[in-house]
């Protein structure tokens, strides 16, 4: 019996002893195989934060590039917006389109008849007398100007021709009324200077008259 007792309890001793050790070999295994799962998992999570800041300074040089096309195109849009000012300007001056605005209108008129006078011309208007007021007009900042309605131009030409004046090869006879667009207070006191271009013609026996208009209308040139 003491013979049974112990070959049973040598079994059971080895069994609990090789069932120890098989527990702890499962055990590493499971530990090993862990550490290899999460070392992967770290390995992975740098990997995507490496693609991350990749993509991320990918997005600032495209944020910057948009940037700088925006500006690009801000400084064309300027330019052309520069060229269509311009071109709409030069058709102003060239009388391509109607021009309205304030401004100012100044009549000339013959002089009144002195009997005493023998040269007839002494009191009628003549083409340097128009020219002076349209000069000092362009010289004030006019940006548009008319003859009895005739739109002027930077080919404009005005011709004495007896009692009439020709404009653009279009005859006008007294009086003649001069309108121009631009600051009326300015174009105003540019005339009524003294001994300027009023003072002048008022010495040549002439009717100067000026008056600031609120809105002008000038129509282009027909054929333009």
């Amino acid at each position: 019996m003491s013979l049974v007792c112990l070959v049973l309890g040598f079994m059971l001793a080895f069994s609990f002893h090789l069932t120890q050790k098989e527990n702890q070999t499962k055990n590493w295994d499971m530990s090993n195989k862990q550490y290899e799962k999460t070392l992967a998992l770290r390995d992975q999570l740098i990997a995507q934060e490496e693609t991350n800041q990749k993509l991320q300074r990918e997005l600032n040089q495209k944020q910057e590039q948009v940037l700088k096309n925006e500006k690009d195109l801000s400084k064309e849009a300027q330019v052309f917006l520069n060229l269509a000012e311009d071109a709409e300007k030069y058709r102003m001056y060239l009388g391509k389109v109607k021009v309205k605005g304030k401004g100012v209108k100044i009549t000339l008129s013959d002089g009144a008849y002195d009997p005493k006078e023998d040269n007839i011309n002494n009191y009628l208007v003549h083409e340097h007398h128009v020219f002076k007021v349209v000069n000092e007009l362009y010289i004030s900042g006019a940006v548009a100007i008319a003859i009895n309605g005739q739109r002027l131009t930077s080919h404009s030409y005005i011709v004495c021709n007896g009692p009439v004046i020709t404009v653009d090869g279009v005859p006008y006879p007294a009086p003649f009324v001069i309108t121009a667009i631009g600051e009326p207070d300015v174009l105003s006191s540019a005339l009524n200077l003294t001994g300027g271009v009023k003072d002048q013609l008022v010495n040549d026996n002439l009717v100067f008259t000026l008056e600031k208009i609120n809105e002008i209308v000038l129509n282009p040139i027909l054929g333009s």
